[in-house]
């Protein structure tokens, strides 16, 4: 079977660009490893029209049954090789002994992946009480006791940049990664506490429950906030009260931050904590023997309007690509992509000119 589409990748801009995809009535393919930054994030907060927040795997679960509902297709795999065969179209290998798959177009939404230790407790916290993007979730620190889990410079870079929310952090350098004498005077300027050393686990506990919110929400057609807790939350972030049911759900979910402990047996307080080690995983090597352009940290270079890459026939969207690497953003990538994916595939029907296809939705 030849699909007009192939998007590897389920996540985020992966299930937007299907949807999109999915209204235009075309034939589309994603293939979804089923793990990533939104399997992780218990709790995506700033997101219009979910003023609880929402986790990556309801937002998932809810992308792919809009999908479905739509015609698109699903396989659980993992690409690991792709190749341009006859008439200019793709041939994506998939593990597991599950063959290939053909496309006359391409969507790579593979995302990053966070670096980040094996520390007991720590995946548990992430999107709930522990967070890797300071403008997606700094004002989750205000007037909360925050500490930042990180390595050198990227560790310190979070840390400083939390100062805009709150004054109560510790940075713990877990790798001991050098930081130099002007780095070290400027967070004591800032009122940050430096440790250098290494963590050995992540500390949970019920007192947050009350305070961190109904994280793990499902859709929001299932009801609604009470007023009164959204008015509260634009009031003051550190002021905002969940309501009871919320706690509840809190509770029953976990991922409460207490502290850390570090392996001097030393315990650190913290409400709220964020990851910084730098090095994450960039996941575009599918594409390197293609020739599509890359910057040096491997993220994909694309048209600012159309998301095409320098290859014709391949786009990226979301995180994989140049841009702020927030989820809303993400889900912006996978629309635009997916209208001019549209337009070339419009393109290469029979009896079709190029100029009908550029010439819709422009």
């Amino acid at each position: 079977m030849m699909y007009d589409c192939i998007i590897i990748g389920g996540g985020i801009a992966g299930l937007q660009a299907s949807i999109q995809l999915g209204r235009y009535r075309h034939k589309v393919l994603v293939v979804d490893k089923g793990r990533g930054r939104s399997t992780l994030c218990q709790g995506y907060r700033n997101m219009l029209g979910w003023p609880d927040g929402v986790s990556g795997p309801e937002l998932r679960r809810l992308g792919r049954l809009h999908a479905e509902r739509l015609g698109i297709e699903f396989r659980e795999a993992e690409a690991t090789a792709v190749a341009r065969i006859a008439d200019g179209h793709f041939q994506v290998m998939l593990d597991a002994g599950q063959g290939a798959v053909s496309g006359a177009t391409l969507l790579i939404a593979t995302g990053v992946s966070d670096r980040y230790p094996d520390l007991p407790g720590l995946e548990g916290c992430l999107g709930r009480t522990i967070f890797v993007c300071s403008d997606c979730d700094g004002y989750e620190s205000a007037g909360r006791r925050t500490v930042v889990l990180g390595s050198g410079v990227a560790g310190y870079g979070m840390a400083t940049a939390l100062t805009y929310w709150c004054d109560r952090i510790v940075y713990v350098n877990h790798e001991r990664q050098a930081l130099g004498s002007e780095r070290l005077s400027r967070l004591k300027e800032l009122g940050i506490e430096y440790i250098e050393e290494e963590i050995a686990e992540v500390l949970t506990g019920p007192e947050e429950a009350e305070r961190i919110g109904p994280a793990a929400a499902a859709s929001p057609f299932a009801g609604q906030a009470s007023a009164g807790a959204v008015a509260s939350a634009a009031a003051s972030p550190s002021a905002w009260q969940a309501p009871a049911g919320a706690a509840a759900s809190a509770a029953a979910v976990g991922g409460r931050l207490s502290g850390v402990r570090l392996t001097s047996g030393r315990v650190i307080p913290a409400d709220i904590g964020f990851i910084a080690f730098g090095g994450n995983a960039v996941h575009s090597g599918l594409l390197a023997h293609l020739g599509v352009e890359r910057m040096e940290n491997g993220h994909i270079v694309v048209d600012p309007r159309s998301k095409m890459t320098s290859v014709r026939g391949i786009w990226a969207a979301g995180d994989i690509a140049v841009h702020s690497q927030q989820a809303t953003i993400a889900m912006g990538e996978g629309a635009q992509a997916a209208i001019w994916i549209h337009k070339e595939l419009l393109k290469l029907r029979p009896g079709r000119s190029a100029a009908s296809g550029e010439a819709l939705l422009r």
